[in-house]
């Protein structure tokens, strides 16, 4: 009669066939009548005369948790704290958010190895860290957007515009304690604008301009919008003041069946 391999069975159905194989020997039947190998069942009736019926699960096999591990336990806590509390360009690194990558060349720098960009993201999921995308998941998939959307058979786009200038003096920024943080504005004043769209795929649709978005520049983006989109478009946008003009409001009212405007409430991101 040959027996299955004990090694191919579930850790429940292993202690059952030791708690058998102790109730045989029990009986006053020797190691060799149990039909087993010798030196498994005899280890198995050690345990258990040892430490009693509770002995006969079979331990979890493989390394222990936390073994083979490039990092170690404090290396691993100076990362996470690094993540969380700093930025990749306030580290010198030549990123402009946390990422896989950032990640890897920021132990790389630390401790001097480099970990496969795969294996730092197990590593980044493992410390709770996560990618995400706050505004355009809490508010392309609000239910009464989806359902107006649905019923025109419409694209959700997620707007956003912007100005950049040389020399915008706001900000703050990180310097030894005692001296002033400076930053030098370079002449002539140079700024620009730019306009967003990004789809659900991925796809952008951007405008740029050298001058500041107002109402003409903003329906200008809606016809260029609308042109290139295959289906009516569902636009969200924030609730600025520029995006509800007079004339912004007049030029959707007349092409409702192009376009329809969500706004987020004042709180949003």
């Amino acid at each position: 009669m040959t027996h299955p391999d004990l090694r191919t069975l579930k850790p429940a159905a292993r202690a059952e066939k030791w708690r058998i194989a102790v109730a045989i020997r029990e009986e006053g039947l020797r190691f060799s009548d149990i039909g087993r190998a010798l030196v498994d069942v005899s280890k198995c009736w050690d345990r258990y005369q040892d430490g009693g019926a509770n002995t006969l699960a079979t331990p979890k096999s493989g390394p222990a948790v936390g073994a083979h591990r490039c990092l170690t336990a404090k290396q691993q806590q100076s990362a996470q704290r690094a993540i969380a509390d700093t930025t990749p360009y306030q580290l010198k690194l030549s990123f402009a958010s946390w990422n896989r990558a950032a990640a890897v060349h920021c132990i790389e720098r630390n401790y001097g190895f480099t970990l496969p960009v795969r294996t730092m993201g197990l590593d980044l999921a493992r410390w709770g860290v996560a990618a995400y995308s706050i505004a355009a998941r809490r508010h392309t998939k609000n239910p009464r957007i989806k359902r107006l959307a649905a019923a025109r058979g419409a694209e959700i786009y997620l707007g956003d515009e912007t100005s950049l200038s040389a020399s915008d003096p706001r900000g703050r920024g990180f310097a030894p304690r005692g001296k002033t943080f400076v930053c030098p504005i370079l002449p002539p004043r140079r700024s620009f604008s730019y306009l967003s769209a990004i789809y659900k795929t991925g796809l952008l649709r951007v405008m740029t301009l050298k001058m500041a978005v107002d109402a003409p520049m903003r329906i200008t983006f809606f016809k260029r919008l609308c042109k290139d989109a295959e289906r009516t478009v569902v636009l969200i946008l924030g609730d600025l003041i520029v995006h509800k003009a007079t004339g912004v409001h007049a030029w959707i009212a007349a092409n409702a069946e192009l376009i329809a405007i969500q706004y987020l409430p004042p709180h949003a991101p």
